[in-house]
């Protein structure tokens, strides 16, 4: 076996001890299912339980199927987030400290087969996740609301899988470079608060990986302005490609910084 796939196996056999591969797609399936029915529901819950006058009517404007998978996205950009930040800020950083990384660092393992075995366990984790709970979403939003256009919304995920590929390659650039506190502070700066500043400012700019979230769903309403969606995308790869040859280098750099 090569290298890759022995430090492959060793990171799936700890993601199942930590059951990590368990409780972060039930996060994402349960965002996704939720969504819908609350949506379809709240109008019978509230009349239930909000004590009103008889013959109060709760009139909800009517949602369209593809408003039901953004507002499931909106939950996705903040907790869904947060989850996979937190949650994995410490892949590299903690095997530094607790020593682990020693005893990889004394074999013939590439450094660059070392950071891929754990781009692609979070690819699998976050990216596998984040379709089982659309794949949900979309069942009961189809049920519920009407169906999504199909080819609309493969455009959709697509753009949005390139945001989940950006995220996860912040993640992993920060727990290779810095301690797990400091990446985690770190990436959460780089994914949710210039997030926020994008949201804020970002109609002086049309190019951005942080915009990716937002052409995704002008993608899913069947229009979208081509050059900038395109060469935001164009950035994000690049930005991608430079995330992990930085942490390629860090994981070298900080070899010296294991505990033995």
């Amino acid at each position: 076996m090569n290298n890759f796939t022995v430090i492959f196996q060793k990171e799936w056999r700890e993601n199942v001890r930590n059951f990590k591969i368990l409780w972060i797609p039930l996060v994402f399936v349960l965002f996704g299912i939720s969504e819908p029915l609350m949506n379809y529901y709240l109008p019978q819950i509230l009349n239930a339980v909000g004590n009103m006058p008889e013959g109060t009517v709760f009139q909800l404007p009517e949602f369209t199927p593809e408003q039901i998978v953004m507002s499931t996205i909106g939950q996705y950009q903040f907790i869904g987030m947060l989850v996979v930040t937190l949650g994995f800020a410490g892949i590299i950083a903690r095997e530094r400290k607790n020593g682990s990384a020693t005893l990889l660092y004394v074999r013939p393992i590439a450094y660059s087969s070392y950071v891929y075995s754990k781009l692609v366990i979070m690819c699998i984790l976050v990216i596998g996740s984040v379709l089982l709970g659309l794949l949900a979403n979309l069942y009961y939003t189809s049920v519920l609301f009407g169906a999504v256009d199909a080819s609309a919304f493969i455009g959709f995920l697509g753009t949005y899988i390139t945001w989940l590929l950006f995220v996860i390659s912040i993640v992993l650039f920060a727990s290779a470079a810095f301690s797990t506190g400091i990446a985690s502070a770190v990436s959460l700066v780089l994914v949710l608060i210039v997030q926020l500043i994008d949201a804020l400012l970002g109609t002086y700019w049309t190019i951005s990986p942080w915009k990716l979230p937002m052409y995704a769903g002008v993608v899913l309403n069947g229009g979208v302005d081509k050059t900038p969606f395109i060469w935001s995308i164009i950035v994000t790869l690049l930005a991608i490609v430079i995330l992990l040859a930085s942490a390629i280098y860090f994981v070298k750099k900080n070899v010296s910084k294991a505990k033995i």
